[in-house]
């Protein structure tokens, strides 16, 4: 198959074989290593908020190119999951692929993405303590400190219809970013193929729940240090505010408007 398309790359019928077959390993994955996988997913995505949040510090650069930049970025959160090997919610939306196929059972599914969901959160947040007991914040001046609350803040204030949306659109691109390098053979493929859609995602400003919950908790937890004083939204309500649409708003993208798609193209069985 993959001869007809000219690339020594799988074929979008291989591919989506291969994503319903990977999504059987994770739902059958033991308890403990589903939770220590998902730990060091949430802390991946953080590392890659991290390294774009430096990059939108910069006043110097215009919006266009920060924006894209930063993308480029937080790529290296996705890149780390699926190179290194991690559990991350976002991306196991694709297992509704298994699902549908009859190949894992709801409750494995649901058990899957709950126990990765919170386990992201953990690994997330726990980033965001240790970065703000880091002292990196006070780097540039403070310029990343002050960047980080802004960010923080106006994640907080979105309105639950508009994070429910962009949510949505952000979990299409990351789970064709997760699709795509399930197409690569080597190491350079993958890598490739991720950089560009989250990047995408990065710069339209759509919103990812596992960001948001390493990069919501740092504004919080810099805001009394770098003058987030008139942030009022952002507290820990807030981020629940911004959490909740957000998580659902994924779960629509990534496993309906990506899984079910692709289930119904390619793995649907005729009558």
């Amino acid at each position: 198959m993959s001869e007809v398309f000219g690339f020594d790359s799988y074929a979008p019928r291989e591919i989506a074989e291969r994503v319903e077959t990977v999504g059987v390993a994770k739902a059958n994955l033991p308890i403990v290593s589903m939770v220590a996988l998902g730990v060091l997913a949430g802390g991946f995505i953080g590392l890659g908020a991290l390294f774009s949040t430096i990059v939108l510090s910069d006043p110097m650069l215009g919006f266009a190119i920060s924006r894209v930049l930063a993308g480029v970025a937080f790529s290296l959160g996705l890149i780390l999951v699926v190179v290194a090997g991690a559990e991350l919610f976002t991306g196991n939306n694709l297992l509704v692929m298994a699902y549908v196929a009859g190949r894992i059972s709801g409750q494995r599914l649901l058990l899957n993405l709950f126990v990765v969901y919170v386990s992201n959160l953990v690994g997330a947040a726990g980033l965001a303590l240790l970065v703000a007991l880091s002292g990196h914040a006070d780097l540039g001046d403070g310029s990343i400190g002050r960047a980080a609350v802004a960010i923080a803040a106006a994640k907080t204030a979105i309105p639950l219809g508009e994070a429910f949306f962009r949510a949505v659109l952000c979990n299409i691109l990351v789970c064709l970013a997760v699709w795509l390098a399930m197409a690569g053979r080597t190491v350079a493929d993958k890598i490739l193929a991720i950089v560009f859609p989250v990047a995408a995602f990065v710069a339209a400003g759509f919103e990812h729940s596992v960001a948001n919950m390493y990069l919501i908790p740092l504004g919080i937890f810099l805001k009394p240090e770098f003058g987030g004083s008139g942030a009022t939204s952002l507290d820990w309500i807030g981020f629940l505010h911004n959490l909740l649409p957000v998580t659902m708003g994924n779960l629509v993208g990534g496993a309906g408007m990506v899984g079910l798609v692709y289930h119904t193209i390619y793995r649907r069985k005729s009558s």
